[in-house]
């Protein structure tokens, strides 16, 4: 079995989900691989994986406002709050979402389903530069 790993940077814009389908699938591609499995890993604490729609945003801004209700910045109840109100939200965010998702692939492509998308979840409300691996195997 074949492993390639490839490292992809990826700036947010603050808050919200950020499709990042295409560079998966573009790795996927150089990979040279054309059957297996694709891993995607988010290396930090307050940004987070998730699979979801990706053709109707309304399901995006729904899934993002109940998480915030969830888990709003501003909770009394927070020692964590060196970097600011969304620091301890966005960790908790993290830890109650995935930092990995594991997508099968087949002819070269991935195997997602009609309106599924892979998004990296920006939990802080500043801009960041994240690091997302993704593992491709063979």
């Amino acid at each position: 079995m074949a492993v390639v790993h490839e490292t992809l940077k990826l700036r947010t814009h603050g808050a919200g989900l950020l499709e990042i389908t295409e560079e998966v699938a573009r790795a996927v591609a150089r990979s040279g691989l054309t059957q297996g499995i694709a891993t995607v890993f988010c290396r930090h604490t307050s940004a987070s994986l998730v699979l979801m729609e990706n053709a109707d945003p309304s399901a995006r801004r729904d899934l993002e406002a109940w998480l915030d209700r969830l888990v709003p910045p501003n909770d009394p109840h927070f020692e964590h709050t060196t970097e600011g109100d969304d620091d301890m939200p966005a960790h908790i965010k993290m830890a109650i979402t995935r930092t990995s998702e594991s997508v099968p692939f087949a002819d070269g492509r991935l195997l997602l389903g009609t309106w599924q998308g892979i998004f990296l979840w920006e939990h802080r409300r500043a801009p960041h530069e994240r690091t997302v691996i993704v593992t491709v195997m063979g």
